[in-house]
């Protein structure tokens, strides 16, 4: 049994070094047909479901960002990740009450998907004494079944939430809809650039557009093609999840 673990833990650890080169390989050609370098685009490891020896292997192999969804699986893996040198990001939907277990623990949240969420990211960090970063999380497909904010309401909340002390926003975030045509799909990622250069442009205090997070295992490319300078990378990098 401990050979069997051994040998599969050895073949695992192999096709994630062969995925991220892969992924790095696929991430300098979409950022070259983009104008930029892989340079310019940051590599996230989403860890949903992937125990901490995997992480840590993918962190041994050049890995700087992970992404967690959930604050209860985030806060149990955390004591066993290498973390020296990670920055650690919030991905999934945040509740109002989760929000004090996880403020202090990451060094951003990308789904800021309401003005509630904000401000009590903005009063949990106030009490703790800390700034934390925030993306908005936009439901670019205006879909009734995922979480995120309006299209037309993202301007309006940058303006609110400009004003919360304890946070800051530095990009937007988004998944748009499952899409089996690709013009489709990279209008939805093109729409989501045309937002953040907008709000880029107003120059509102304490809104900074720096990341521009889209694409996932499916998608990435098409993203850094319509300008994500980060991609939020699970299952292409450590295989099919393990529920």
């Amino acid at each position: 049994m401990e050979k069997s673990l051994n040998e599969y833990r050895e073949q695992r650890c192999k096709d994630i070094e062969e995925n991220l080169k892969e992924i790095r390989d696929n991430i300098a050609e979409a950022a070259l047909k983009s104008g930029r370098t892989e340079k310019d685009v940051h590599l996230m490891a989403v860890t949903k479901t992937v125990e901490p020896y995997f992480i840590n292997h993918a962190i041994a192999n050049g890995i700087d960002l992970i992404g967690e969804n959930r604050v209860q699986e985030l806060l149990s893996k955390k004591p066993d990740l290498n973390l020296s040198g990670v920055d650690v990001h919030l991905i999934g939907h945040l509740q109002t009450n989760k929000v004090k277990q996880v403020v202090g623990e990451v060094s951003t949240i990308q789904s800021v998907d309401s003005i509630k969420v904000a401000k009590e990211i903005s009063k949990c960090s106030v009490n703790a004494g800390i700034n934390t970063d925030v993306l908005l999380e936009v439901n670019i497909g205006e879909e009734e079944s995922k979480n995120g904010l309006e299209y037309n309401q993202v301007l309006e909340i940058c303006h609110e939430m400009a004003e919360l002390p304890g946070i800051s926003v530095k990009g937007l975030m988004a998944i748009p809809p499952i899409c089996e045509n690709d013009v489709v799909l990279r209008q939805f990622f093109s729409n989501m650039y045309q937002l953040y250069v907008d709000i880029d442009n107003k120059k509102i205090h304490n809104i900074c557009m720096q990341i521009l997070s889209m694409g996932m295992s499916s998608d990435y490319e098409a993203a850094i093609m319509e300008g994500a300078n980060l991609v939020r990378v699970g299952s292409s990098i450590f295989g099919a999840r393990v529920y």
